[in-house]
C-alpha cells in the first residue's frame, strides 16, 4: 500500500535518524513522478527531514525556514498526509514545538518521531528494521558522519548528472529555437 521509498524514509527517520538520507530517498521518489503528477505531500515530508538536519547542525535560520515551509505544505495537504498514515494535527504541533525550541534554546536539538496512526504501516516498518538488524524508534547518539553527511559524501555522480541534464536542457532549447 505504501511505496518502498516512503518505508525507507521512515526507517532512516526513526532508526538511523539520518535526515539527510530521508531527504535523498524521498526526493528521488518525488522526482521519479512526471511533473504533472508530483504530489506536494512528499515535499512537506522532505522539508521536515531537512529542517531536522539543519536544526541538529545548529543552522537555526535554515531549520526555521524548513519547519515553516513544512507546516504550510502539510496544512494544505492534510488529506494526503493522513492517507500516509500520519496524524496531521499532532505532526503540525510537533513542528511548531520545534520552532519554539529554536526560539527559546537555539542550540538545543531534540529528535522527533512522526506520529504514525496506521498500525499496518508501523508493523511494516518494525519488520523491515528487524530484517535490516536495526532498532525502530531508537534515540541514540548519532555519529558525526551522519550529522555532517552533505559535506562528507562523494558528489561526483550528482555533479556529472546535473551537467548532463543542463546540456540536455540547452540542446532542447536550441532545437525549439530552430
Amino acid at each position: 500500500m505504501y511505496s518502498e521509498a516512503y518505508l525507507d524514509f521512515l526507517i532512516y527517520f526513526h532508526s538511523d535518524r539520518d535526515y539527510f538520507e530521508c531527504h535523498e530517498v524521498l526526493e528521488e521518489h518525488w522526482k521519479e513522478q512526471s511533473t504533472k503528477s508530483r504530489h506536494s505531500h512528499w515535499v512537506g515530508l522532505i522539508q521536515i527531514a531537512v529542517g531536522l538536519y539543519h536544526h541538529r547542525r545548529g543552522n537555526v535560520s535554515g531549520a526555521w525556514r524548513m519547519y515553516d515551509k513544512a507546516i504550510s505544505v502539510i496544512s494544505k495537504e492534510h488529506q494526503s498526509i493522513s492517507a500516509l498514515g500520519l496524524d496531521v494535527p499532532k505532526l503540525l504541533d510537533q513542528l511548531k514545538a520545534q520552532q519554539v525550541l529554536l526560539e527559546t534554546s537555539p542550540l538545543t536539538f531534540v529528535d522527533m518521531d512522526l506520529p504514525i496512526t496506521d498500525e499496518a504501516l508501523l508493523q511494516a516498518c518494525q519488520k523491515h528494521c528487524q530484517q535490516l538488524r536495526k532498532q525502530w524508534m531508537t534515540k541514540k547518539e548519532v555519529p558525526e558522519h551522519i550529522i555532517h553527511k552533505h559535506f562528507l559524501r562523494d558528489r561526483s555522480d550528482i555533479v556529472k548528472e546535473r551537467a548532463r541534464q543542463l546540456t540536455l536542457r540547452k540542446q532542447n532549447k536550441e532545437e525549439e529555437n530552430d
